[in-house]
């Protein structure tokens, strides 16, 4: 069974930094394509940044150049590390695969997501 743990996400001053964990079980993160995504109150979740299995990784053009996506294989996790935070990367970050849905029950599977809050 697939269970992914999201953690990390703390109150930050603009301009600062943090990085995010997401810790898997039931997957190996280095076969899927793997997301950090976000969802801030009132809007839908998107997908800030991928990481393939061969490591080519991409980035919503919101965070490009601040965030950056990697894996570390031994400990199956993912990482997003957060530089320059702006007020409108405040979100529930969650991570996932991006083309598998998991299911439980009738809903798509979402860990708990960590929050991030950027402000002065």
């Amino acid at each position: 069974q697939v269970q992914l743990e999201e953690s990390g996400g703390v109150l930050v001053q603009p301009g600062g930094s943090l990085r995010l964990s997401c810790a898997a079980s039931g997957i190996i993160v280095s076969i899927y394509d793997m997301g950090w995504y976000r969802q801030a109150p009132g809007k839908q979740r998107d997908m800030v940044a991928a990481i393939a299995p061969g490591g080519s990784t991409n980035y919503a053009d919101s965070v490009k150049g601040r965030f950056t996506i990697s894996r570390d294989n031994a400990k199956n996790t993912v990482y997003l590390q957060m530089n320059r935070v702006k007020p409108e990367d405040t979100a529930v970050y969650y991570c996932n695969t991006v083309h598998t849905k998991w299911r439980r029950g009738n809903n798509d599977y979402w860990g708990q997501g960590t929050q991030v809050t950027v402000s002065s």
